[in-house]
């Protein structure tokens, strides 16, 4: 607002310096005139005379005020058009400066939050609408094989066979009871289908947190699907929210994981507790447990060794953290997080299986959800296992973990 002020003012300045400057043209041209006047009527009358009272003296020295005034009410109509323009405007006080900027950063963050989602699904996006836009544009008639063509589709983003089925048999009603003849008229009416299935079962995506309960978080999941480092992002993320966030490295098998997850405490900014390699991990999840009660910590989330649910000695020693946290954590709040892979398509709905027959899973976080086309593998995850997921990994960065919104999803994927 301020620079605006600042142009008007020196637009006014310059159209004074100009009418100023025109009207001393056009009074050098008045004066030229009157000056050949009186040469011409001394010439006429062969010796001086006063002009001063002649009847063209007058006339040019009227025509010279007349001049003058016009020009200073031109001016003046300028100045008062240009000071109405300014009037307009609120001048902003700090106040207002603050809030505006607080509006801004807060659509900016929005914004980003969801271009960020957008562009790490651009691989499904691309392989997925791509072939919606093509089949749609091709087919002038809805028929069974543009229902055939669907399934396809669906199928290829790893959407699973039985969301599949469903969502495709709820279009077809959809189609006829809005009464839809032209293909190109799906496309909303899917998206809408879709959004409407991820939340079906009315899956509770949220993290549990009460003012004054400590909540701890056992993080599972097999060997390279990013485990560790989705702690440190998990971390990053309860810290911006204003909380106070422990880690504990209870993965003392892996070679370097300990080191690994100090890493990412240190940009986190939070504080570690661990042992040396080889020892106990439930020893090291008391000692956590220990330290969070005593500084009053919000959130206390514990790393574990890489598992399969085939590996009997693994899945004892969970079955023993597990005891652990409920002996030394009374009335805390429980969630066991199960990472999966985005890029593993189906298999990651095995492993969900598999780790739900031996352990109570209470929400997923799904990893590299940038490096596929298979993003619709949600769908059987939260769908047919019934299992939300309650975070997505769409970049390597620290903020690259976002929390799971089906609306938000399925805007992406098209």
């Amino acid at each position: 607002m301020l620079s605006e002020f600042e142009e008007v003012k020196d637009k006014a300045e310059e159209i004074s310096e100009d009418i100023k400057s025109e009207l001393e043209e056009k009074s050098e041209e008045v004066s030229e005139e009157v000056k050949e006047v009186e040469k011409s009527s001394k010439i006429k009358a062969g010796r001086f005379i006063d002009l001063t009272h002649t009847e063209n003296t007058e006339k040019k020295t009227l025509k010279i005020e007349d001049i003058k005034f016009k020009e200073q009410e031109k001016e003046e109509e300028e100045l008062d058009e240009n000071n109405k323009g300014i009037s307009e405007y609120e001048i902003p006080t700090t106040e207002n400066l603050s809030t505006n900027l607080e509006v801004t950063e807060e659509v900016v963050e929005k914004e980003s939050i969801f271009d960020r989602l957008k562009k790490g699904l651009s691989k499904t996006r691309d392989s997925f609408t791509s072939s919606l836009t093509n089949l749609f544009t091709r087919n002038v008639k809805i028929d069974d094989d543009l229902y055939d063509e669907l399934e396809e589709i669906l199928i290829s983003a790893d959407i699973g066979m039985n969301s599949t089925i469903e969502i495709v048999d709820e279009l077809r009603g959809e189609i006829k009871k809005r009464s839809i003849k032209e293909a190109d008229k799906i496309y909303p009416v899917l998206k809408e289908i879709m959004i409407k299935k991820l939340d079906e079962n009315n899956l509770d995506n949220k993290i549990k947190f009460e003012k004054g309960k400590l909540t701890v978080i056992l993080v599972i999941g097999v060997n390279g699907v990013g485990k560790t480092t989705t702690i440190g992002k998990l971390a990053n993320n309860f810290k911006n929210e204003g909380k106070t966030v422990m880690l504990a490295a209870a993965d003392t098998f892996r070679a370097a994981a300990i080191d690994q997850l100090q890493e990412w405490a240190k940009r986190a900014d939070v504080e570690l507790i661990s042992h040396k390699e080889g020892a106990d991990p439930s020893a090291v999840i008391f000692d956590a447990i220990k330290s969070a009660r005593s500084k009053d910590v919000d959130v206390l989330i514990c790393d574990t060794a890489g598992r399969l649910h085939n590996k009997k000695n693994l899945m004892q020693e969970l079955d023993k953290i597990n005891r652990t946290i409920d002996t030394h954590a009374v009335n805390s709040n429980r969630e066991n997080l199960l990472v999966l892979d985005a890029t593993t398509g189906q298999n990651a709905v095995s492993q969900l299986r598999e780790f739900k027959n031996v352990t109570d899973i209470t929400g997923l976080i799904l990893t590299k959800l940038d490096g596929t086309a298979k993003g619709g593998v949600i769908f059987p995850l939260q769908v047919e296992v019934e299992v939300p997921v309650k975070y997505v990994g769409v970049g390597e960065g620290i903020d690259h973990l976002q929390k799971f919104d089906s609306k938000s999803f399925v805007e992406a994927m098209f």
